[in-house]
């Protein structure tokens, strides 16, 4: 019997430790307030992961910048106003052994009609014709603007590391600001931004080197990147490998693989695609590109998607195409599966697609954060999930919440 790699320590490039080889990936919460401040539910939330064992864990969507939310509740630092809250957030984690990220992320483009006053990204790309009902066209940001996203970003790390937290992780993936600029598709800038891969390049490593000199060395910082966007002229196998290696050079800590934007959700279950027989058997989504990736850099490699068995797990731990095994919807309908996990034994609880019947709405994926947000939100109430919940009946509420969500947003926006 091969040795169970899941309960073994992992040392990062800049000597911290995480207990074991088991990470939470970010998924989203909306528990912030409508004024996007952190709350109590998020610190009830992270001391029941945490109780689980897992080595590692990434807090969901934290934007560096009121103004740009993706979603109506999202907690935002921008300051240090909330520094009670924000520490009694990580040390809910790191009180139980288990290292907290925060995940730092500016939507661009990505927001919904309504949210914010207007949406900025790399270039005035409109989304795709069935989704433009949802999603304004951003206006192309300026040079000054670009230059703002870098220092925020920078400032909302230096808070978090004041604040207790273990890391920080960018959200280079899924669409958002970072994946907007390193993509052809959505950035067609021809200045120093854009019009080659490198020069679309610059603005993650900006962000990284404007992170780096404020946290300083020993503060562990990583990124979710994409594989690739799925998008015809967007992002490439190959050029997220050129991007990986201008980040292990600069000296990033952990890269986290994932895949897809709103467009073209590679983990919903909504791609036209199937998925391989071999990427089934395998479990992990992104498992033979992980293994690209560590022919060409030794940077610590963390893989989120499709994950379903300890024997899954410890097999691809045991190829050595990664170190950590990511997993994220199964955490919100078995908050308890990393004790199992580190058994040895699965979880009782499968991930399963959400649909809603409606085509358009499923094609979207738009279920896969709706669904299983609201199953995390029961659990930082302090109840259990729901996993048989409706993902019709899911929806329709989901709606009618994110609407007050944005209404409410706007109200105290305008009064501030």
């Amino acid at each position: 019997m091969e040795a169970d790699l899941l309960n073994q320590p992992l040392r990062l490039p800049n000597g911290a430790v995480l207990r074991n080889r088991l990470a939470k990936a970010a998924m989203s919460e909306t528990l912030g307030t409508y004024d996007n401040r952190p709350t109590l539910g998020l610190v009830r939330l992270y001391r029941r992961w945490a109780a689980s064992g897992l080595g590692l864990i990434m807090t969901g969507n934290v934007m560096i910048d009121r103004r740009a939310l993706g979603e109506p509740g999202n907690v935002v630092i921008e300051d240090e106003a909330d520094l009670p809250v924000l520490r009694q957030w990580a040390q809910a984690a790191t009180a139980q052994g288990a290292a907290i990220w925060a995940q730092l992320n500016h939507p661009g483009k990505q927001s919904t009609k309504g949210l914010n006053a207007y949406n900025l990204a790399p270039s005035a790309v409109p989304f795709r014709e069935d989704m433009a009902a949802f999603f304004e066209t951003p206006r192309e940001a300026s040079t000054a603007e670009i230059q703002d996203f870098i220092a925020r970003f920078g400032r909302s790390a230096a808070i978090c590391k004041k604040a207790g937290f273990s890391g920080v992780e960018i959200h280079g993936a899924h669409g958002y600001l970072v994946s907007q600029f390193l993509s052809p598709h959505h950035n067609r800038r021809s200045d120093e931004w854009g019009g080659t891969p490198e020069k679309r390049r610059r603005f993650v490593l900006a962000v990284y080197a404007e992170i780096r000199r404020q946290v300083g060395p020993d503060f562990p910082v990583g990124i979710k990147l994409n594989s690739a966007d799925f998008q015809h002229g967007g992002f490439t196998e190959e050029e997220s490998i050129e991007t990986i290696r201008a980040l292990a050079d600069a000296g990033i800590d952990l890269i986290e693989i994932s895949g897809g934007t709103y467009e073209a959700p590679a983990m919903s279950g909504t791609m036209q695609e199937p998925r391989k027989a071999s990427t089934v058997a395998r479990e992990a989504y992104f498992l033979e590109f992980a293994e690209r990736v560590r022919a060409a850099v030794k940077v610590p490699l963390m893989v989120t998607g499709g994950f379903r068995t300890a024997a899954g797990m410890n097999a691809a731990l045991h190829s050595n195409a990664l170190d950590i095994v990511g997993l994220a919807r199964l955490l919100a309908i078995d908050p308890d599966a990393p004790i199992a996990l580190l058994q040895g034994r699965d979880s009782l609880q499968q991930v399963r697609p959400i649909t809603t019947g409606i085509k358009p709405i499923d094609r979207m994926g738009l279920m896969e954060i709706l669904w299983y947000t609201r199953q995390i939100k029961r659990i930082a109430k302090g109840c259990e999930p729901h996993p048989g919940e409706s993902g019709l009946s899911a929806f329709m509420k989901s709606v009618f919440n994110s609407g007050w969500g944005t209404f409410r947003t706007r109200r105290l926006r305008a009064r501030s």
